[in-house]
């Protein structure tokens, strides 16, 4: 398995997609039970980033789950990060999206993807 970090060092990682508030995203994060090791996925909307996408930068995701909000930080470069699957990018005008804790999701709108050729 080739490693995704530019050195071990730095355990800085190449892999990352470009996060900006208002992307929905999946993030799959590892899970170690035991034993065993798997994969739990955490998808919802990124609110936030913090200090860059450096060793120090960290992201806020968001969900809805059975009606209660759930949010979560996580540091760009954790090693329990398997993958960061961006799926859908909405338009936003502000850098911190904290007004959708007050439930204003319908003010967003879904910005239209090229299609690749």
């Amino acid at each position: 398995m080739e490693s995704v970090y530019k050195s071990a060092k730095t355990k800085e990682r190449t892999d990352l997609p470009a996060l900006r508030p208002g992307m929905v995203v999946k993030v799959h994060q590892k899970i170690k039970e035991g034993e065993k090791e798997r994969i739990q996925i955490f998808e919802g909307m990124v609110l936030d980033v913090r200090h860059g996408q450096g060793l120090h930068g960290t992201f806020t995701v968001r969900k809805i789950s059975e009606g209660v909000g759930v949010e979560r930080i996580f540091p760009f470069h954790a090693p329990t990060i398997a993958k960061i699957e961006p799926v859908k990018q909405f338009k936003v005008r502000q850098a911190s999206l904290g007004y959708l804790r007050q439930g204003y999701q319908k003010r967003l709108k879904e910005v239209k993807q090229a299609k690749k050729v």
